[in-house]
C-alpha cells in the first residue's frame, strides 16, 4: 500500500510539473538514450546444453520439439543439397535459427532508434525497430521485421536486479514477417505465419564478465503444437578477435 502511494504521488508530481509548463511532456527520449543496458560489443556464444542440435545435427535427430506431423514429414524429407542448389542456404540461418548457430555477435546502434545485431556465422544482419510496425514493413525475407521495445524491472525486484545490473530490464523483441525457414539446421520447419518473441537481458558474472542471455518464443499455427521456448548465452569480448564471417551452410 506504501508504495502504490508513493507511485501516485510521484505521478502525480509529474503531472502537476508538466502543466505547470504549459502542457504535456515532451515526446519520450530515443531508444539508444532510454536505454536500460548496453547491449553493444561483440559477444560469443556459449553452448552449454543441446550442443548435438545446434553444431552438428543429424538428419532425422528431432526429438524433444512440439512439431506436428507435416513438420516431422518435412524434416525427415530435409536435403541439404537441394537447398543449396535451390538458392536457400540461409534457412537455418534465419531470425529463428541465427541466435542458435554456434559463433559470434557484432551489435551495434545503426541510429538512435536501430539497434543492429550482426552473426559472423552466415554473415546475417539483424535490424530491431524501435516504436510502431509500418503497415507495410516490405517483403519477407530471412531476419523479417523486428519491433523492439525496453521493459524496465523496479530497482531490487527482478533476477537482473538482484544481480546487481544498473538499471536493470528486459529487451522484448517481436519479429514478423519472415521467409520460411529452419528451427532446427536439420530441416525442423517453421512457416511464414511464424512469430519469434524474444527477452534479453544482461547479467554479470562472478569474474567481473558480463553476459547476455537471450530466451526465444517461437509460435507458429502451421508446423508447431506448442509454442517452442528455448534460452541462448553470450559473453562479452573484449574485441572483435575471432571475429569471422562466414557465408551459411547448408549442412
Amino acid at each position: 500500500m506504501k508504495y502504490r502511494i508513493l507511485v501516485a504521488l510521484a505521478l502525480a508530481s509529474c503531472m502537476a510539473y508538466a502543466q505547470g509548463r504549459g502542457g504535456p511532456a515532451g515526446p519520450p527520449p530515443p531508444a539508444k538514450q532510454a536505454a536500460l543496458f548496453d547491449p553493444t560489443g561483440y559477444w560469443v556464444s556459449m553452448i552449454v546444453d543441446e550442443w548435438r542440435f545446434r553444431v552438428t545435427p543429424q538428419k532425422g535427430d528431432i526429438p524433444y520439439l512440439p512439431i506436428n506431423a507435416e513438420a516431422r514429414r518435412i524434416a525427415m524429407a530435409w536435403d541439404p543439397d537441394k537447398d543449396f542448389a535451390d538458392g536457400n542456404a540461409c534457412r537455418a540461418y534465419g531470425a529463428v535459427g541465427m541466435m542458435q548457430r554456434p559463433g559470434r555477435l557484432h551489435i551495434t546502434w545503426q541510429d538512435d532508434n536501430t539497434l543492429k545485431l550482426e552473426s559472423d556465422a552466415g554473415t546475417q544482419t539483424r535490424l530491431l525497430h524501435f516504436g510502431s510496425k509500418p503497415d507495410a514493413p516490405g517483403p519477407p525475407n530471412w531476419q523479417g521485421y523486428s519491433v523492439a521495445q525496453w521493459q524496465a524491472v523496479p530497482r531490487g525486484r527482478g533476477a537482473a536486479a538482484q544481480a546487481g545490473v544498473p538499471g536493470a530490464g528486459t529487451l522484448k523483441i517481436t519479429t514478423t514477417n519472415m521467409l520460411p525457414g529452419y528451427i532446427r539446421k536439420n530441416g525442423v520447419p517453421y512457416s511464414e505465419k511464424a512469430v519469434l518473441t524474444e527477452y534479453i537481458n544482461r547479467l554479470a558474472g562472478s569474474q567481473n564478465d558480463d553476459y547476455i542471455v537471450v530466451t526465444a518464443m517461437v509460435d507458429d499455427p502451421t508446423y508447431l503444437n506448442q509454442p517452442f521456448v528455448r534460452t541462448y548465452q553470450f559473453k562479452k569480448q573484449a574485441d572483435g578477435t575471432g571475429w569471422n564471417p562466414m557465408p551459411c551452410l547448408p549442412r
